[in-house]
This record gives structure tokens, sequence and C-alpha cells, in this order.
């Protein structure tokens, strides 16, 4: 089967077409085989590959294969999911880290990573929400903020953003986005109270005191701004960043949490409904062939075009 590899640690010219043994049923116990259709592309991703988390993971060396976010069909059945169920998920590639991510054709995965696509989403769509709904729902579940209280949403034209401003909105939270120029109507029919548009750190902070004047209770830092965005935050009030290096150091007693998204088949079945009902908007930014994984890299380094680029398989 055709995989990417990561050949080295460095930028995109590192990824490499190559061929490994499909997997055979029963290799594996407790794991079953899913035929992918289209992978998304994470920032993790590019991370990995460009050796930011080489101490991270360890013993793990090149060549690996990148990938967590995955839509395809079911090779082996599961309960309630026959064989050639349309599935998708997210392979938690930290917590297994053997190398073995969704830049490939046919992957393993274990039976609660799993939730059934409706038929009205396609697999470009459903591959752009694993990850990124499972990242906003866990940072909002660490905040447990109360209903009425304000909290500032980076990177809220990108799909794990957009993600979080409709869950804390859907949860009675006032919200603040950082927006891309052009997305601040969108981004408040999708429940932002507040949309600023995104710039220098002390532009965004003035922008978002003139909207929260006693500054906001909390901030999700989806665009890993880091401690440039804690003046926007009250005394006590918290920040959840997204990868360890962009976590701020405390100070005024802010607590920060550092989140990383995990399987919940059940939320993800939920959250995928919703999409098909247009109750959930995710946002895909271009979809490309495995072939041309290297340029998805670099059209993701970029950061022109914000959303969810999806490799097809």
């Amino acid at each position: 089967m055709r995989v990417v590899e990561v050949t080295a640690y460095g930028g995109p010219e590192v990824l490499r077409m190559a061929r490994r043994p499909e997997p055979e049923a029963g290799e594996r116990p407790g794991m079953v085989r899913v035929r992918l259709k289209a992978a998304g592309v994470n920032q993790a991703d590019l991370r990995i590959r460009a050796g930011r988390y080489a101490d991270v993971v360890g013993p793990l060396k090149p060549p690996f294969v990148l990938g967590t976010d995955f839509a395809g069909k079911l090779i082996d059945p599961v309960p309630g999911l026959p064989a050639g169920t349309r599935v998708a998920g997210f392979v938690p590639w930290f917590e297994e880290l053997n190398g073995e991510g969704t830049y490939a054709e046919v992957i393993w995965s274990a039976p609660e990573w799993l939730a059934p696509i409706p038929d009205d989403v396609d697999y470009t769509v459903a591959a752009s929400v694993p990850l990124a709904a499972a990242t906003a729902q866990r940072g909002l579940d660490e905040l447990a903020l109360p209903q009425g209280a304000t909290l500032l949403v980076s990177g809220a034209s990108g799909v794990v953003g957009r993600f979080a401003v409709q869950f804390a909105a859907a949860a009675g939270l006032r919200v603040v986005a950082i927006a891309h120029e052009g997305d601040q109507h969108e981004l408040k029919v999708l429940g932002a109270e507040h949309s600023v548009l995104r710039g220098p750190h002390d532009e965004i902070i003035a922008r978002v005191a003139e909207a929260v004047p006693e500054r906001v209770d909390a901030v999700f830092d989806g665009a890993f701004h880091g401690a440039p965005l804690l003046p926007a935050v009250k005394d006590d009030g918290a920040f959840v960043a997204l990868v360890p290096d962009r976590a701020p150091a405390a100070e005024r007693n802010i607590r920060v949490v550092t989140v990383l998204g995990r399987p919940d088949a059940a939320r993800l079945k939920e959250t995928l409904e919703k999409v098909a009902a247009r109750e959930l908007i995710t946002r895909v930014s271009d979809v490309m062939p495995l072939e041309e994984v290297a340029e998805a890299h670099r059209r993701a380094e970029a950061g022109h075009r914000p959303g969810r680029i999806v490799l097809m398989i």
C-alpha cells in the first residue's frame, strides 16, 4: 500500500511516497482495519515533521508516517458497525507512538476511535472534524466556565477555533473571536458576540479591550499566540494552550493548561450528526491528492487560507 514517510526531520521536502505491506486481518488483536479515503493535515503533523517534538517522541526516529484525522470504510466489522461502514476518527499519534499515522491507504484503528459518517457528510468534510472537535471540547471541559463567562478564542477562522466558538456559544459563554479579515460576520452567525481582526499582538489586545473592557475570563489559544494574549485575561482567569511550547508561564494567578484531544467515539458521532444537520460548521480549505502532501504542508505552514487541508487517498 502507499504511505507517506517522514524520511528525516526538516521541511516539506523530507516527505516521500513509499510502499509498505498492507495490514492483514487478525495481525493485531483488538484492532480493526480501515481503508482510507481522506486524511487531515494538522498543525501537529507540521511540527513533528520539522523535529520540534523530537524529544517528546523519544526513541521513535524517521522513517515514520504522520497523520491523525481520517475518514474511510471499515474493512473489519466491529459491534454496531459492519464491514463497509463509512467511519471517521483520529489516531492518538502521541499516545500510540508507533509511527503509523493516517497518511496511508489502510490503517489500524481501535474500535473506540470510530464513529459512523452520516450519509450527508462526505469523506473530506468528515476528515476535518475528529481531532479539531475533540481538542475544542477538551479545552472547554478543562476551562469549566460558567454560563455568561467571557472566552477569547484565537484562530477562530481555523477549524479548531471555529469549533471552540460554536461549542462555547452553545454552552452559554460570551465569545470574543480573533478572526481573519472577511470572517467576522460568519463567526458572529456561529455564535461569537464580538469578532476582532488578527494582527500585531498589541493591536489585538487593544481591540479585545474595546469589546470587553473588564478583560476576558479565559483564552482558548487556537492559533498558538501564547504569552502575548495574557494581558487580555483577568486576574485569576484561565488559559488553554494547544501545544506545550506555546503555553505561557502563569502570572496573576491565571491557570494555564495544555490540552490534547482524546478519541471519544460517542462524542464524535454526535458532532458528525450535527455537522450533517448544519448545526455545526467545519471548514476545509483545500483538498489535495496524497501525492501532493509536500505542497499541502507548504500551504498549511503559509497559513494564508484558514481551515483544514485534506488529503484524498
